[in-house]
């Protein structure tokens, strides 16, 4: 399609992004030799400006006629005021000016791109052609609101780093053979069998034990053949152990929140490793802590208790007799922190329906989002 306009201009608080917006993007950047979208968000809103500056940059990486400013507009919507309209525009203006200044200067808006009613009387305060599309919701029938009030019902609607913000991240931990894997695999296997957006429930598995099973070949491949067979109990554990099993178990989080569903079950966590580096070195780093208070929004935690679950050695534990000390540091831990938890007893399939009324109560409650600012 040939560019019928010099320069598009797309508004919104997009909050959060959807394919709605996307569609309005789109469009324009397939009509105009250049676009700036400008993503305005008020201070009230539980979404930071910076976020969804950052997402909606990301899907139009490829696009580089796609320009993205974000400006804060914390005015008040009116739109039989005239100081309100003069106030907003001039926001509008600021954000076209911050992406000139971040790129060649632009022409002159010579189009406004929107859906919402509001949109002809838009184009003409900037002297431009009205695009209007989808007023009625028809082709792509989502909006921000009904993201915020159902985000599982529209996660089809939504780009990978805005689900992965939103996914409810559960995270299951506990001392060792106390049932962690097994449960968080359970979960997920239970939340995927439900179908619909729910049928992409990520598991992200343990990277220490993973790490062990690591340190344990390379120990045996080095040690002396005429030697004893080298056990995890002759394992030496650093400080950079730790903030490597951080790094590495918050990457493969992440990247799993991105393609998963609205729930993330993750086989224990950066704040876990801070109980597991007390354990194995006697007190927690600076940078194994900052890890730990870096992580993204955990909706819940899952304690797996120690108390009839028998001790199963499989070459990679070490640790049977002080499985009721580290249950005792978690729930210390978790008791000091902000995030829900739960402490769940009985046999595998209880322990798993506890787990799933745990999350069902989760999903009921709904994202803790604010309205916008109206």
């Amino acid at each position: 399609m040939s560019a019928r306009f010099r320069h598009g201009l797309v508004i919104g608080k997009f909050y959060p992004p959807h394919a709605g917006h996307h569609f309005l993007i789109r469009s324009a950047a397939d009509a105009c030799e250049l676009v700036t979208v400008v993503v305005m968000a008020a201070d009230v809103e539980s979404i930071p400006l910076a976020a969804r500056v950052s997402w909606v940059a990301e899907a139009w990486a490829g696009e580089p006629h796609v320009r993205v400013a974000g400006v804060a507009d914390n005015l008040a919507v009116d739109y039989g005021s005239e100081a309100a309209w003069d106030g907003h525009v001039a926001l509008m203006r600021d954000g076209v000016a911050l992406a000139d200044a971040a790129d060649i200067p632009a022409p002159e808006v010579d189009a406004v791109f929107s859906s919402e009613p509001y949109g002809t009387e838009l184009a003409r305060r900037f002297d431009a052609a009205a695009v209007l599309l989808d007023q009625g919701r028809d082709t792509f029938p989502v909006s921000g609101t009904k993201v915020r009030a159902d985000p599982a019902g529209y996660w089809a609607d939504l780009e990978p780093p805005v689900r992965a913000w939103l996914a409810r991240r559960v995270v299951v931990l506990g001392a060792e053979s106390t049932g962690t894997t097994t449960l968080s695999r359970d979960l997920a296997a239970a939340l995927r069998a439900r179908g619909g957006p729910h049928a992409l429930t990520g598991w992200v598995p343990e990277y220490g034990r993973e790490l062990t099973a690591a340190k344990l070949a390379v120990a045996r491949a080095v040690a002396d053949p005429a030697g004893p067979r080298p056990t995890v109990f002759d394992l030496e554990w650093d400080d950079q152990d730790f903030e490597l099993v951080c790094r590495r178990q918050s990457a493969a989080e992440d990247g799993a929140a991105r393609a998963g569903g609205p729930v993330l079950v993750c086989d224990t966590d950066a704040l876990a490793t801070t109980v597991w580096q007390e354990r194995y070195r006697g007190a927690v780093t600076a940078p194994v802590r900052e890890l730990a208070a870096g992580l993204s929004p955990r909706a819940l935690y899952l304690l797996t208790s120690d108390q009839g679950v028998p001790f199963d050695d499989d070459g990679l534990r070490d640790g049977e007799h002080l499985r009721p000390w580290m249950t005792g540091r978690f729930r210390a831990v978790l008791a000091a922190g902000d995030t829900p938890w739960l402490e769940l007893h009985g046999d595998r399939v209880r322990r798993l329906e506890q787990a799933l009324a745990a999350v069902d109560a989760l999903l009921a409650e709904g994202l803790p989002l604010a309205d916008p600012l109206g």
